[in-house]
């Protein structure tokens, strides 16, 4: 059996509710099961915590530089409209 290779990302953001609001938004985006990885989103005050894992570095490099852009989409679109309320 091959290893699992992992990783945890914190993403801190101004509020829990903006936090929350990004859980929400990216929990919609599953992985392709095809491609072998499994992403978990939690999130602790205002902190967005995700795991990775995946058997091939390409792999879980490729899921965390997707997860980023969707990250940074969902922060530009909530400056856009202002703090949530």
């Amino acid at each position: 059996m091959a290893s699992c290779l992992s990783a945890d990302l914190e993403i801190p953001f101004p509020s829990a509710r903006e936090a929350e609001i990004a859980l929400g938004t990216l929990s919609v985006d599953k992985e392709p099961k095809r491609g072998g990885v499994q992403r978990t989103l939690k999130v602790s005050d205002q902190i967005l915590h995700v795991h990775f894992e995946a058997q091939e570095a390409r792999t879980l490099r490729v899921s965390i530089n997707s997860f980023f852009e969707h990250v940074n989409l969902v922060c530009k679109t909530m400056q856009s409209f202002g703090p949530p309320r």
